[in-house]
């Protein structure tokens, strides 16, 4: 058999490099030096034959041969990533860390007696969670940097396997002395009169928002964001303005009431995982619980 001409580790600089169209920024999330990310992608292209990066252009971009050999790249890396995870499964058993990442707002509530349950039944797997806005988990999850992710279903990519969890309505969360507290549901133009309080950058439900304001015409008035969902309550309470939180999140107490939209808004949430990965056995007996817990 030929010898191949190329590196693992220069497949995996050559792959971080396109998909971030910036040596500087592959080199940062590799933690090496950009200059070993520019000799490495120079040595694969020399022993390839072939320019993989157009260089004439400010930002980084693939040759038609680079683009070819990306997809195979992407491949092989995959296949030997798989492979290792499996390998590590046979030599730790059922040892492992789950990755799971987790929106603010789902996390404190509809997470912790899950995680309870199966932590007591298996009590030798490490979960790390990775809490942050589902379209940057969506990203995470492309990317391979996480095992599982929480998501809104019908925003979720086809390369992910969806297990559904539950049903979610939004909700405007209204201190109790606010004019608008009176009615019974609230449109966009009242939210439009209204100081708001939203999560920062990243969530769904506030890019569904932003749309939604811009297809009225409205301009939102935004005094504070926050992905504490405490946070967002207290400041309710005390006045400081309008939230939109999903009804789960939303207990009875005083100094704010919760109103649907109108029209309402429902969302679907589930777990996603990628479809053509490797599960490890950690992975799976999670899978299998959630499933299990979901059913009953």
């Amino acid at each position: 058999m030929k010898k191949l001409p190329v590196e693992l580790r220069q497949l995996e600089y050559f792959q971080m490099a396109a998909r971030l169209r910036n040596l500087t920024r592959a080199a940062e999330r590799l933690h090496v030096s950009q200059p070993n990310v520019t000799v490495a992608i120079k040595k694969l292209e020399h022993a390839l034959g072939i320019q993989l990066f157009d260089r004439s252009q400010k930002q980084l971009s693939l040759t038609p041969e680079g683009n070819v050999f990306l997809a195979r790249a992407d491949s092989a890396l995959h296949t030997i990533h798989d492979a290792i995870l499996e390998l590590d499964d046979y030599k730790q058993l059922q040892k492992g860390t789950i990755r799971i990442g987790i929106p603010p707002m789902i996390g404190a509530y509809l997470f912790p007696r899950i995680f309870s349950s199966f932590q007591q039944q298996h009590p030798q797997l490490s979960i790390y969670l990775y809490e942050e806005g589902s379209m940057a988990i969506r990203e995470k999850l492309e990317g391979d940097d996480l095992d599982f992710g929480i998501v809104i279903t019908s925003d979720a990519a086809p390369t992910l396997q969806l297990l559904p969890m539950a049903t979610c309505q939004l909700v405007a969360g209204v201190p109790s002395g606010h004019p608008l507290a009176a009615k019974r549901a609230l449109s966009y133009a009242d939210l439009g009169t209204a100081n708001l309080i939203l999560m920062k950058e990243g969530s769904f439900i506030r890019s569904h928002l932003f749309d939604a304001f811009r297809d009225a015409s409205i301009t939102p008035n935004i005094v504070l964001e926050s992905n504490q969902i405490e946070t967002l309550k207290a400041l309710i309470r005390n006045g400081v303005g309008l939230s939109i939180l999903l009804d789960f999140v939303v207990e009875k107490k005083p100094g704010f009431v919760a109103l649907p939209l109108d029209p309402p808004l429902y969302y679907d949430i589930g777990m996603a995982w990628k479809k053509d990965r490797y599960v490890s056995k950690a992975a799976q007996a999670f899978i299998d619980f959630c499933r299990n817990t979901l059913i009953h």
